[in-house]
C-alpha cells in the first residue's frame, strides 16, 4: 500500500486522525502507518484538532474526521476549518447512515473544503487508498480572495462600442456516440488592460446598466456568423445562447432574433435559446408569449440550471421547451451521493417522457460521466472533454477528434 503515496510523498507525509473513539482512532492510525505515512497525529474531538492544527508546522497533508464527537463534532469542525481558511484534503469517516455522511460531505463542499471521500466505518486500507487517489490538485475557488471589479458602466459601454466582447464555445457531446452535436456560446470580454474578463464580472453590470440587450445581440451576431463559417467547413453544430431574464420582458425580442437568424441563413432548429427559471418569474405572461412565439418559429428552448429553483417542473408544463439543462450542482459528485443520483435519474426520465433532450453541464470526471450514461442523459459538456474555446481553437479541437 505504500505505493499509493510514492509519487506524492511531500503532500502525504503526515495525517491527522480526529475521532473520539480510542479504538477507531488507533485503527485509523495503524492503517495510515501501514500505508507508509511516517507521521500520524491524533485528536479526540474538533477542539483538539484545531489546537493541533494551529501548533503543527508543517500542517498535516490529510485529515480523517469522524462526525459524532463531544465538545466539537465533525460538522462544526468543518465549519471552523472554512472560517479559518484551513485548506487540507479531508476524508469523512463515520458509522452513521450513508445519507447523513453524504449530507455532511455536501456541506463541506459547499463551504469550499476539499472533501476527498466519505466512508462508513470500519475504515479499510483499500477505502483509504481510493480516497487519497481522489486528491484534488486545484485549490477551490471558494477559498480564493475575490477579484476586484475595476470596471464600470462607461468602460463596458466603450468595450461594446470597440467590439471587445468575444464569444468562446464549449462543446456538447452525445454520450451514446461520442459525437460533438453542438456548442454553448459563452461571452468573454477581451479588456485592453485586464485581459480576458469572465462573464460573472460584467454580466450583472450589463443588466443593471441596461446594456444587456446590446450585449446579447452582439453575442448572437458573432455566434450566428460562426455557425455559417462552421457550415462552410461541413461542421453543422447547434449553437446555444443564453438569454438574460431582463430580455423576456421585450415583446420585440422575437422579431430581433428571427431577423438575425434569417439574415445569416442559419436554420432556426440549430439555435437553442437558454433561459433560467428566474427568467420566467418577472412577468410570466409576457415571458410565456415571447418563448412560445420563438418556439413557433423553430428555435429550440432550453430550461437552464434545472433543479436550482422551486417551480422548474411547473415551468416545463407551461412552456414548450425542447431541452432540459441539468445544473452542475446536480452533476458534481453524483457518483458519491445516492440521493443525488436518484434525483438526477428522475429528472432524465421525466425529460425523456416529455420528449426533451437532456444536457448535463459541468462534467469533470469519468465517474460522473458513468452515472449520466446509466441514467440515459443525452448530451454532456464540461472540463472532462473541453473548456470553452475561441472559434479557431475549437475548430482545431474538432478536427483533431
Amino acid at each position: 500500500m505504500t505505493a499509493v503515496f510514492a509519487n506524492d510523498e511531500r503532500r502525504f507525509e503526515s495525517v491527522l486522525v480526529v475521532d473520539d473513539s480510542s479504538v477507531q482512532r488507533a485503527h485509523g492510525v495503524r492503517l495510515c502507518r501501514e500505508m507508509g505515512i511516517a507521521t500520524v497525529h491524533e485528536a479526540s474531538n474538533g477542539s483538539e484538532a484545531l489546537a493541533l492544527l494551529e501548533a503543527l508546522d508543517p500542517a498535516p497533508a490529510l485529515l480523517i474526521i469522524d462526525l459524532e464527537m463531544p465538545t466539537m463534532d465533525g460538522p462544526e469542525l468543518l465549519a471552523q476549518l472554512q472560517q479559518r481558511r484551513i485548506d487540507i484534503p479531508i476524508v469523512v469517516a463515520s458509522s452513521r447512515e450513508r445519507a447523513l455522511i453524504q449530507s455532511v460531505s455536501h456541506m463541506g463542499s459547499v463551504l469550499g473544503l476539499r472533501i476527498l471521500d466519505t466512508v462508513q466505518k470500519p475504515l479499510t486500507a483499500s477505502v483509504l487508498a481510493a480516497a487519497v487517489a481522489k486528491r484534488i490538485q486545484k485549490r477551490p475557488a471558494q477559498l480564493e480572495a475575490p477579484q476586484a471589479l475595476p470596471i464600470d458602466q462607461d468602460a463596458l459601454r466603450e468595450g461594446l462600442d470597440r467590439g471587445e466582447l468575444c464569444v468562446h464555445y464549449q462543446p456538447q457531446i452525445e454520450i451514446r456516440t461520442g459525437v460533438v452535436r453542438g456548442v454553448e456560446a459563452l461571452v468573454r470580454w477581451q479588456h485592453p488592460t485586464l485581459g480576458l474578463v469572465s462573464p460573472d464580472r460584467f454580466i450583472p453590470l450589463a443588466e443593471q446598466s441596461g446594456l444587456v440587450h446590446e450585449l446579447t445581440l452582439q453575442v448572437l451576431n458573432q455566434t450566428l456568423l460562426q455557425a455559417v463559417v462552421w457550415s462552410a467547413e461541413n461542421l453543422d453544430l447547434t449553437v446555444a445562447v443564453n438569454i438574460s431574464p431582463l430580455l423576456l420582458d421585450r415583446a420585440e425580442l422575437v422579431q430581433e432574433i428571427a431577423s438575425l437568424q434569417r439574415s445569416y441563413g442559419v436554420a432556426a432548429e440549430r439555435i437553442i435559446l437558454e433561459v433560467t427559471e428566474s427568467s420566467l418569474l418577472r412577468d410570466p405572461a409576457v415571458a410565456l408569449g415571447v418563448l412560445t412565439r420563438l418556439r413557433l418559429r423553430g428555435f429550440g428552448l432550453s430550461l437552464d440550471d434545472y433543479g436550482t429553483g422551486f417551480s422548474s417542473m411547473q415551468q416545463l408544463a407551461r412552456i414548450p421547451f425542447t431541452e432540459l439543462k441539468i445544473d452542475r450542482s446536480f452533476v458534481r459528485g453524483v457518483h458519491e451521493r445516492d440521493s443525488q443520483r436518484v434525483i438526477l435519474r428522475s429528472a432524465v426520465e421525466m425529460a425523456s417522457e416529455l420528449g426533451l433532450v437532456t444536457v448535463a453541464e459541468g462534467v469533470e470526471s469519468r465517474a460522473e460521466l458513468g452515472v449520466l450514461e446509466e441514467c440515459g442523459c443525452t448530451l454532456v459538456q464540461g472540463w472532462l472533454f473541453a473548456k470553452a474555446m475561441p472559434p479557431t481553437e475549437l475548430t482545431q479541437w474538432l478536427r483533431s477528434r
